[in-house]
């Protein structure tokens, strides 16, 4: 494929036990992508010239190793899974606090802006999501996209910037429409 530029999405997997299945969903999709430590140096990151950035979940804010750094300092499109949306929020200064919902659980989500991530999914969507802890208060510059009625911020985006946190996950099967988040990500990569 000489002269073809493909472009590719670097998943930062945050030791959570969904992150291989963001790399599958995206192959499924033929979206080009590679997933990585969070234990790469920017640098390493940056040799990998991604177009954007999927932060994927995990356990604890202490296994996200590097990725609070990356989101401070790439200006690519970013999109915060679980952990990596919550991480985004504690690096623009918002808040996540514990939820009285501490396991997985199947959530309709009430979608207030279907132009982007959500393009084409409508006002409603079932998803599968961890609340165990969840943003609590959102930072400046940012718009709520989506939310539920255990939760008021399951999705987010900055205002200016191409950075986009959801609270579920789109890679299980349990979130019939996932493949479309993904989907719409790429294209606002590709846009």
């Amino acid at each position: 494929m000489y002269g073809v530029y493909l472009m590719t999405i670097v998943i930062i997997h945050n030791k959570g036990q969904y992150n291989h299945r963001i790399k599958r969903s995206l192959q499924y999709l033929k979206i080009p992508c590679e997933l990585v430590s969070n234990e790469l140096t920017i640098e390493e990151i940056e040799a990998k010239n991604p177009e954007g950035l999927i932060l994927g979940s995990g356990p604890l804010m202490e296994t996200a190793g590097n990725s609070i750094e990356y989101i401070k300092h790439f200006d690519i499109l970013i999109l915060g899974i679980c952990l990596g949306h919550q991480l985004i929020v504690k690096v623009y200064g918002g808040e996540v606090s514990s939820s009285d919902t501490e396991s997985y659980v199947k959530v309709e989500l009430n979608i207030h802006d279907n132009d982007t991530l959500f393009k084409e999914l409508g006002n409603k969507m079932e998803v599968w999501s961890s609340h165990k802890d969840e943003v609590s208060k959102i930072p400046e510059n940012f718009e709520i996209l989506a939310s539920s009625s255990l939760c008021d911020v399951e999705a987010f985006k900055h205002k200016d910037k191409k950075v986009y946190g959801i609270q579920f996950h789109p890679e299980v099967i349990h979130t019939p429409k996932g493949d479309y988040i993904f989907n719409n990500f790429y294209e606002i990569c590709k846009g």
